[in-house]
């Protein structure tokens, strides 16, 4: 008998509890209200559903040929900031991360001495022409699997124009356009 009285002791002292946080909880609330902001400090925009169906439609890929001969050079000074990190530009520069761009485009694959490139680097015999540099700068691991490149790509095709306009103009002989 004596336990079923703890049993009943302990549930009053929680109904207690409760009924307790339950009215100082009303009554502190009637006396502080909140004051609501006139307007948002912080606004999502939400993208209009007919700009989301135009965006979902397939865009024809723009060609990196009608683009280079208008690209920006000074724009592709700044784009390539993106690429100093991991790459020298200077002719005759050291190789870092990555190789040493100075006299990229037309060059062939793979072929700057004293850089460890990757086997699928190695594999490629071909010349940077302007479209093999739109689609590695596009998104390298898919145009050469295996890269150890893993910069993740520019996706704006003018971007890409812009660097490489710059990157030809870093040799003694540019490729022309």
């Amino acid at each position: 008998m004596n336990n079923d009285l703890n049993k009943n002791k302990i549930f009053a002292a929680i109904l207690i509890a409760l009924l307790l946080g339950l009215t100082v909880s009303l009554v502190s609330g009637h006396f502080m209200q909140p004051k609501y902001l006139e307007k948002n400090v912080y606004v999502v925009e939400v993208a209009d559903q007919t700009a989301n169906q135009q965006e979902s439609k397939p865009k024809e890929k723009q060609d990196i040929m009608t683009l280079l001969p208008q690209a920006d050079i000074e724009k592709g000074k700044g784009v390539v900031k993106k690429c100093v990190q991991c790459h020298s530009l200077d002719k005759d520069g050291p190789n870092r991360i990555g190789p040493n761009l100075w006299g990229v485009v037309g060059a062939i694959g793979a072929s700057k001495k004293g850089f460890l490139y990757s086997k699928a680097a190695q594999e490629m015999q071909e010349k940077w022409t302007f479209e093999h540099l739109d689609q590695y700068l596009e998104n390298p691991r898919k145009f050469m699997p295996g890269t150890k490149m893993s910069f993740i790509g520019l996706k704006k095709i003018k971007d890409r124009a812009n660097l490489i306009a710059y990157l030809r103009t870093l040799s003694d002989n540019p490729v022309s356009i």
